[in-house]
């Protein structure tokens, strides 16, 4: 199957020192290639914060990708997410061949399928 990539930014409780930054690297996979950058408390723009920007390809949902992105947060002390921005994502994989429409074993995947849905249609009208 072809990974998706998810990408999404959280926006951390405070800044980071180059210490914890390693620490949520190696936490997860996930954030293993994340980008840190200074950024603004959401509600106080005068309170400077951190922010991760993680692109992932290994979880297999984007639910996941974010949880274990959370998961790695809490293995800093004193560290909190008070802020998650998602934007569009893809719907699927981008692999034609893994494409779920296409796929083996899914309704309209094999010709042979046809005619049971014209079966189907002759049962409602009878």
């Amino acid at each position: 199957m072809t990974a998706v990539g998810y990408k999404f930014t959280l926006v951390l409780s405070r800044e980071i020192s180059s210490e914890e930054s390693a620490i949520l690297r190696q936490a997860d996979v996930v954030c293993a290639d994340a980008m840190f950058g200074p950024d603004a408390l959401p509600t106080n723009a005068d309170v400077p914060v951190t922010k991760m920007d993680i692109g992932d390809g290994s979880a297999p949902s984007l639910a996941e990708a974010i949880q274990s992105a959370l998961d790695a947060v809490k293995k800093v002390p004193d560290l909190g997410v008070p802020s998650l921005t998602v934007p569009a994502q893809p719907a699927g994989p981008v692999d034609k061949e893994e494409s779920p429409v296409a796929a083996e074993g899914q309704p309209g995947a094999e010709s042979g399928d046809e005619p049971e849905a014209e079966e189907a249609s002759d049962e409602k009208s009878a």
